[in-house]
């Protein structure tokens, strides 16, 4: 057994026998499904045991899909060990409103990455200790990735100021025309800014006038 399958078999086999965990495995990723109330102690002895990055949280809406039986969201953990190099998931289950520990106060990297989830699904962090938007606008009624959040037609305005329009954005990404995309800082490198455009032609009427 190699030292990436060891420190893996080990934390998996704390995980199930000290904190109730099942062990599961998509795609050839190894997840265990935690209870929530155990996560911040998993999170803290993984991380004691070598699993020194956090990678990512993140979620799984599960409402339109086949077959699925159990609570509507999944927040999902990925941890990482940088050397050995080996990654493990953690899974929490919940319901609609229900909410889940943060786990800002074993990993302040997790702040901006919960902060992401609420906003975008809706799943709110007990405990943490600024939970509020990270993506979208304040006025947004809804969470983009949630199953049945209405898609349509409209510009989607981040709070950067930054705009998609839905019919060059999706020509962009099909590859029939560079994109376009507003931007208040002008244009990225590949893609066309009004904005940017006008503002430069501002400025030359602006030097011929002087």
């Amino acid at each position: 057994m190699s030292a990436a399958e060891r420190l893996l078999h080990d934390a998996v086999t704390m995980l199930e026998a000290d904190l109730g965990g099942k062990q599961g495995e998509r795609h050839g990723d190894v997840h265990v499904t935690l209870d929530k109330e155990t996560v911040r102690e998993a999170v803290r002895r993984l991380r004691a045991a070598g699993f020194e990055l956090l990678a990512d949280v993140m979620a799984i809406d599960w409402s339109a899909y086949p077959g699925h039986e159990g609570e509507r969201f999944t927040v999902v953990y990925n941890l990482a060990s940088i050397d050995p190099v080996t990654r493990i998931f953690l899974r929490v289950n919940v319901e609609e409103d229900e909410e889940v520990p943060s786990i800002t106060p074993q990993w302040k990297a997790a702040g901006f990455m919960e902060r992401e989830v609420y906003d975008l699904f809706g799943i709110p962090f007990a405990g943490h200790p600024d939970l509020r938007k990270l993506v979208t606008p304040d006025d947004l009624e809804g969470h983009p990735l949630r199953k049945d959040f209405p898609l349509g037609e409209t510009p989607t305005l981040f709070n950067d100021g930054r705009f998609l329009d839905p019919a060059t954005f999706r020509a962009g990404m099909l590859g029939s025309d560079t994109g376009r995309t507003g931007w208040v800082g002008g244009a990225r490198k590949g893609v066309r800014s009004e904005q940017g455009r006008e503002a430069a032609e501002r400025e030359l009427t602006e030097g011929s006038d002087a």
